[in-house]
């Protein structure tokens, strides 16, 4: 049935209407290309094109990984926002770049691999054609051109081209960057790093120069999960150390995996983020992710051996009293004695002899996340190995434990323990009897540790002469370094919280390493010509699983079932052989590590990126500057690792040569969330969402009450609204105009389907403006505003282009609601302020501009047409009120014109408040340009 409303006003925009248009506009774009930037060089370069040339702006989305759910509406937030930003700018005269891709490898999709069987190419394939449909039906502007998956192998032959680049590098701490491995090569060859090397057999002398790399193979401790056949990331590790998925043990083995030397860049790391035009919270995670250090390296005699530790504190080196060793430390073995010595506490004897108290120990650690053993809550456990240290500065002997949460893989994997000044070493101390010698003063009454500043006390050697006593805490630590330098203890040092990058993944569906193997073991690259190693067709995706409680066992993965693709033969300059192909895949992380770079160029077959169109692009405007993305948007969730991998990247690409700018991303914007309302009866059980009604404030479900919460849209929670219900409903741009609107970009909101109904009256009413409902005839006259609406517009058009740039596109909106509302009661719509209004309403609802703009006369896209600009004119008032005030109290006001002198404005104010001045004769007479006059009596 038709409704009535339909009848009378068959022109009104409607969502059928709306759709119509919509998908009109969308396939014109498509069919010219609208929204294509033109490169500088190679086949994406265009002269003839209107931005060809051009200022430039790159502006890009954090890519989305394709899930087979879809996106619901808190997904496209940050789309929205940056297409409405580049629309704009596209429209001010800039080239805009704005692409999108895809981050395609992932878990999700080999998951679901394995449960179906259904190749994870083609459920991603699937999923990315849904994303694909998605973003088209939301009018985003993206140039098609540059849009690509990481998991096609024209763009990940060269992830693993970037992989190559950094195994054949390492990090010379002479010049603070990268240089070619063969530089190094070179440099053992000549001689300039000793002689030794002549004496080295070929495999010697490669181990050598593979202990340099910036990629390099190493036994790293893992969390093993037998259950699930597969090593884990922190990340997907529960707090009471089960796998997230399966809820699976986890143990912490030592396996043979790939490693990035990303410490070395540590420095650079922190010291470049004040390049950035990043937000504060996010620079302040990614310093104490990296967690820069300064102190001193101090060695602790056992026997023959040495065990190293980092200090922050070397001043407190007189209060060490015992060492803890992670249980995986490589000298635990080799110093447990035979037997207990003499003197040991009966406590410290938890079995018959060291090396069994030992190993149980290290089993039980073994079955314990890095969450648990480092949790400041949990009770500190350890055992005594049976040997003692001699600290250097005092010759004292003192007993070497190991403990869970002292980490292998963290620093040198062993602490000098100094009760008095350290917590948790106080803890420890507490629990063992352990000697606790206060060696920094510190208030009265303090009966635990302190580990505030204060003189150094109890810190001499009577024998050698040597004193910190008295000292503060800069001079005590500067003092005991120079020491430990001249006696040979140590030396001083910078360390970091960072640790090198595990890049192994036990997978299938990830990037292939281009490395082979050869009979010593040691890895071999592949030459680019080979590139890319693509994954090859498998019966199973996935990797062998154990008893989950079998923490001895071993990751074997999808592709080392692959018997005719390991073991492969190549002439690799010296012959055809037999060489084995590495069976670990690359972690996700990888193929967005560079993904910006590939997008200026991706259709370049020789290289990574044409130099000219990286330059143009990303490099730095002048000298100093990063250079990088000129604007990139998403979560906060994203702040630390895949920010910090990329930024890894590019510096080692940057030092090789390959980048003009040293960083990827110059300004960050992290956008908030949207989230939703969920509901939950008596019993506490999820329903509906969509079927809930509210009644006298309170909220039912059927006749049921229900509570209402507020937190994450999500199936698990049933709030789940999709993009394309608001589509159907309402149109593609009444749900971006409505996105933009709630509220400012970077802030979470709650979604309220009932509230998009004020946005789609907003675009009525613009409709309205332009186009007779009961005709289609257009309304638009010639006829020249009024003075004071022609104020209105021009001060709407000011305000419009300040927010668009500061994007605070919730104001802007409100500003173009306001001139909207200015327009509509006049008695003829004047095209002087409705084809403004349409262009500063273009970058939100861009269909609904582009058919009013042809509605108004004009031919083709609105895409390029010159953003409105105010006339300063008629951003001037036509008059000024100034308040009076008589010794502080406002006893008058004047109004003047704006260019009115000061003596008159003086003359005007003071005959206003004649009456309260009375016989009185001013002392002072203060006028404050603009804003208020000051009499003093």
């Amino acid at each position: 049935m038709v409704k009535m409303a339909e009848t009378e006003n068959p022109f009104r925009y409607t969502a059928a209407l709306a759709g119509e248009i919509e998908l009109r506009w969308q396939r014109y774009w498509a069919e010219n290309g609208t929204f294509h930037a033109p490169n500088p060089v190679g086949p994406l370069a265009d002269p003839d094109h209107p931005r060809a040339g051009a200022p430039k702006l790159h502006v890009q989305d954090m890519f989305p990984y394709p899930s087979g759910a879809g996106l619901h509406v808190g997904h496209p937030l940050g789309y929205i926002g940056t297409d409405s930003y580049t629309r704009y700018k596209r429209m001010t005269g800039y080239n805009v770049l704005h692409p999108m891709g895809f981050d395609a490898f992932g878990l999700p999709a080999e998951q679901y691999a394995v449960t179906t069987g259904t190749h994870p190419a083609i459920t991603t394939a699937a999923n990315v054609e849904r994303y694909r449909q998605q973003l088209r039906r939301l009018g985003l502007a993206y140039d098609d051109r540059r849009s690509f998956s990481t998991t096609d192998p024209e763009y990940y032959r060269w992830t693993q081209w970037i992989f190559l680049q950094v195994f054949n590098s390492w990090f010379d701490p002479s010049v603070h960057k990268a240089r070619p491995i063969s530089e190094l090569i070179a440099s053992y060859e000549a001689g300039d790093r000793g002689t030794e090397w002549a004496g080295l057999s070929a495999a010697e002398r490669r181990k050598v120069i593979d202990g340099h790399r910036l990629a390099y193979v190493s036994e790293a401790p893992v969390n093993w999960c037998p259950g699930l056949g597969t090593v884990l990331s922190n990340e997907e590790v529960t707090p009471d150390g089960r796998s997230e998925r399966g809820n699976y043990p986890v143990f912490q083995r030592s396996l043979k995996q790939w490693m990035m030397r990303i410490t070395a860049y540590g420095d650079r790391l922190v010291e470049d983020l004040d390049t950035l035009e990043w937000p504060e919270p996010v620079k302040l995670m990614q310093r104490n992710w990296i967690g820069r250090s300064q102190g001193a390296h101090v060695d602790f005699s056992v026997g023959s051996d040495k065990i190293t530790v980092f200090t922050t504190r070397p001043d407190t080196l007189f209060g060490a009293t015992y060492m803890v060793l992670a249980p995986e430390h490589e000298l635990v073995s080799r110093i447990v004695p035979a037997e207990w010595p003499a003197g040991t506490k009966a406590a410290w004897k938890v079995a018959a002899t060291p090396a069994e108290a030992v190993e149980a120990y290290r089993a039980t650690a073994a079955a314990k996340t890095e969450e648990e053993r480092t949790a400041d809550g949990k009770v500190k456990t350890g055992v005594f190995t049976g040997a003692y240290a001699t600290n250097p500065v005092n010759g004292e002997s003192i007993p070497v434990f190991i403990a869970d949460y002292v980490l292998a893989g963290y620093g040198t994997g062993a602490i000098m323990a100094v009760p008095a000044h350290d917590e948790r070493d106080f803890e420890f101390a507490t629990v063992f009897e352990l000697p606790i010698v206060r060696t920094v003063e510190s208030p009265e009454g303090v009966e635990g540790a302190w580990t505030g500043d204060g003189k150094t006390i109890n810190s001499a050697d009577p024998e050698s002469g040597f004193s910190l006593n008295g000292l503060n805490k800069a001079e005590a630590k500067a003092a005991m370094i120079a020491w430990l330098e001249e006696k040979g203890f140590g030396q001083g040092a910078t360390t970091y919280r960072l640790r090198d990058w595990l890049f192994s993944r036990q997978r299938y569906w990830g990037e292939p390493f281009p490395i082979v193997y050869d009979e010593t073991g040691l890895p071999i690259a592949l030459p680019d010509a080979m590139l890319p190693v693509e994954l090859p067709e498998v019966d199973d995706f996935s990797p062998r699983t154990f008893d989950p409680d079998d923490a001895d066992t071993e990751p074997e993965t999808p592709l080392s079932r692959k018997k005719d693709w390991v073991q492969v033969e190549l002439d690799l300059g010296d012959g055809l052989k037999t060489y084995t192909r590495e069976t670990n895949t690359m972690p996700q992380w990888a193929g967005s590590c560079w993904y910006e770079l590939r997008y200026l160029d991706p259709h370049n077959e020789d290289k990574l990126v044409d130099p000219a169109n990286e330059a143009y692009w990303m490099g730095p405007d002048k000298e100093g500057e990063s250079g990088g993305v000129d604007l990139y948007v998403g979560g906060v969730e994203h702040a630390v690792l895949h920010l910090l991998y990329a930024r890894f990247w590019h510096k080692v690409l940057f030092d090789l040569g390959y980048v003009s700018s040293f960083e990827p991303f110059h300004k960050l914007f992290n956008q908030g969330y949207i989230q939703a309302y969920a509901f939950r009866d008596a019993r506490g059980v999820i329903v509906p969402a969509e079927e809930v009604v509210e009644r006298d404030g309170k909220w039912y479900y059927g006749d049921q009450q229900v509570n209402r919460e507020y937190g994450k849209m999500g199936k698990s929670l049933k709030n789940v609204v999709t993009p394309d219900e608001m589509c159907d409903q309402y149109g593609a741009d009444t749900f971006r105009v409505y996105e933009m609107a709630m509220g400012p970009l970077d802030v979470s909101r709650p979604w309220e389907t009932r509230a998009v109904i004020g946005s789609q009256r907003f675009l009525q009413r613009v409709w309205r403006l332009v186009i007779d409902e009961e005709t289609g005839a257009t309304r638009v006259t010639d006829e020249p505003l009024d003075a004071k609406s022609r104020k209105v517009l021009h001060k709407v058009i000011a305000g419009v282009r300040e927010d668009m740039d500061e994007l605070r596109f919730n104001t802007a909106i409100a500003k173009l609601i306001e001139l909207t509302n200015t327009l509509t009661p006049l008695p003829t719509v004047s095209r002087e302020g409705v084809e403004p209004l349409v262009l500063m309403l273009s970058p939100f609802a861009p269909h609904l501009a582009e058919e009013l703009w042809g509605k108004l006369g004009h031919e083709g896209t609105l895409a390029y047409a010159d953003f409105p600009v105010a006339d300063p004119a008629q951003l001037v008032a036509d008059s000024i009120t100034y308040p009076v005030q008589v010794n502080g109290k406002v006893r008058g006001r004047v109004e003047v014109a704006p260019d009115t002198p000061e003596e008159e404005v003086r003359a005007q104010a003071l005959a206003a408040v004649a009456e309260a001045l009375g016989d009185k004769t001013p002392k002072k007479v203060i006028v404050v340009k603009g804003r208020l006059v000051s009499v003093v009596i």
